[in-house]
């Protein structure tokens, strides 16, 4: 990769911009011009001048610069700080320091497990430094879920001790709320609630199926971020219950080893529909010790709006989110580029919304509600700069009451068919599904449970803040199946997810017009889109001005 040379960052943007914006056509979101522009789009995000767009360094900022001055020629209204678009997120960025140490002590002696094989190490926000060493407890999944009577903890003593919990969560649960139960800061939050000092996750043969360990073990090095709050520390989630370490199926025969039942006959279990495995505290103790770099950072997230036209309801915004960053420059195994373009991952979100806030500017009519386009950074690192912003509104966005979520579609073939997460739990789905038939494309169910895709994007944390939201996926009909596990295999957070992929951006403006159908439909509907009574996450997140009376 040739050396950048210094740029004026907004210069460039608004003049990148300018380029995009003549020829403009009157028709918003349709055929061969919407294409056009999202591959325009598309090459300027997702090029090497951008370096992979790793928030809080100068690629992504460059990529700030172009999305506010794309708003900007729409005639967006700055929705950020301080009547920019920008919205400034204070971070605390965290990366190991080395390898760490993990020690088991049992009946056959004192292991130490290798880092990259049996373990990887922890980053703990925290702290610079973490030392535990405690008895060892294996809770199952972990899971504590009342409503379908499950406690993984029940008859277990956890306080003061290490507790070891399997990744994942049973099959037999609904995709979305399996996805809530898998969630590492569900599990750490349950231990932490009976006093855990610590936590280790343990892969099974399944999940390394789905993320080799040994892919995991090359990024060991990166950064991880968290925002800071008002006080100026960072949120850490369960923080005296801290995760330790990442153990491989390799490295769980040593933290096994002398075990009442074997590794085997869990794992088994494990798989079965329900998922119940045996629990029991381990005959071993472990300890524990690692190093953790922190450093305070900032990133920015860009926000437009759009104000309603009508007086009583313009006080409602419609949130279409969509994550602008991408994982930067990786060391990766010799001979291959280094640079992330994370061109569909997601350059390709971000260009469809603009197509979709142009679609709303160039219809001539205005909603009734206020729509917010609001481009985050940080979703690579766990969704946040979402977070930030659903628990930190700018001024004059008014009231959340709907989130469409534009996250990595899947343009390398004309999807026929959609998977709608989280749509069925409130208004949205009947706006979801009339959306979908005027656009002629199906809605399929999750066809990939074991992922936890409900709670690895953006939307989740409107959810989590009590907003009903809705994340669409391109399906797996006609083909689909083929080109979406083979992005998954091949390129995923990989240097080929770059322009030289067949992409079809025809595909992308589909994408678009179905997302601003939807949106639509929520920004001019006589009633606020609420959470239908008795939903699931309704019953963890919502107000009860947000459920339906029904």
């Amino acid at each position: 990769m040739k050396p950048l040379k210094m740029l004026a960052v907004p210069a460039v943007a608004v003049a990148l911009a300018s380029a995009l914006a003549s020829g403009v056509s009157a028709q918003p979101v349709s055929g061969a011009a919407s294409a056009e522009r999202i591959r325009a789009h598309m090459g300027f995000l997702a090029s090497d001048l951008l370096e992979g767009r790793e928030a809080g360094t100068r690629g992504y900022d460059i990529a700030a610069e172009y999305a506010a001055a794309q708003f900007a020629l729409l005639g967006l209204k700055p929705a950020g700080d301080a009547g920019s678009y920008f919205q400034t997120v204070p971070m605390v960025s965290a990366r190991a320091v080395d390898e760490g140490r993990l020690v088991v002590k049992g009946p056959t002696g004192t292991t130490a497990l290798v880092h990259g094989e049996d373990y990887l190490v922890a980053r703990n926000p925290a702290a610079a430094e973490t030392k535990v060493a405690a008895p060892l407890v294996f809770v199952g999944y972990g899971v504590v879920a009342p409503e379908k009577g499950r406690d993984d903890y029940k008859g277990l003593d956890v306080k003061g001790k290490i507790v070891v919990a399997l990744d994942g969560a049973p099959k037999a649960f609904q995709s979305e709320e399996r996805a809530y139960y898998r969630s590492g800061r569900t599990k750490r939050l349950e231990a932490a609630k009976r006093g855990a000092v610590g936590f280790i996750e343990v892969n099974t043969p399944t999940s390394e199926k789905m993320r080799p360990f040994d892919q995991s073990a090359r990024n060991w090095k990166t950064w991880a971020m968290t925002w800071r709050a008002p006080g100026g520390g960072p949120f850490v989630v369960a923080p005296e219950t801290p995760l330790l370490a990442s153990v491989s199926v390799k490295g769980a025969a040593k933290l096994f080893a002398g075990a009442k039942v074997p590794l085997e006959t869990i794992y088994a279990a494990a798989d079965a529909p329900k998922g119940v495995t045996p629990r029991f505290a381990l005959p071993a103790s472990a300890e524990a010790a690692f190093r953790t770099e922190l450093k305070e950072t900032q990133s920015r997230n860009v926000a437009a709006l759009l104000e309603g036209s009508d007086t009583a309801l313009k006080a409602e915004t419609v949130v279409l989110s969509a994550h602008l960053d991408h994982v930067g420059v990786r060391e990766t195994k010799d001979g291959e580029d280094g640079l992330h373009n994370g061109a569909l991952d997601n350059a390709g979100g971000v260009a469809t919304t603009f197509e979709v806030a142009r679609a709303f500017v160039e219809s001539g009519e205005k909603p009734k509600r206020s729509v917010l386009f609001l481009l985050v950074t940080a979703e690579e690192k766990g969704l946040v700069g979402a977070e930030y912003f659903a628990r930190n509104p700018t001024p004059g966005v008014g009231t959340m009451v709907a989130n469409v979520n534009l996250d990595m579609p899947i343009l390398t073939y004309d999807f026929s068919d959609l998977v709608a997460f989280g749509a069925e739990r409130s208004a949205i789905g009947p706006a979801v599904q009339r959306a979908a038939a005027r656009v002629g494309v199906a809605l399929s169910p999750d066809p990939l449970p074991d992922e936890g895709l409900f709670t690895r994007s953006d939307h989740y944390r409107f959810v989590e803040a009590g907003v009903p939201s809705v994340f669409l996926m391109t399906g797996f009909a006609e083909g689909g199946e083929e080109k979406f596990r083979g992005f998954l295999a091949g390129c995923y957070h990989k240097p080929c997810d770059d322009l030289s992929q067949p992409i079809d951006y025809a595909a992308g403006a589909k994408f678009a017009k179905i997302n601003y159908e939807i949106a639509r439909e929520l920004a001019d509907a006589d009633r606020r889109p609420a959470w239908n009574r008795g939903d699931f996450f309704a019953g963890r997140f919502a107000t009860d001005r947000t459920v339906a009376d029904r």
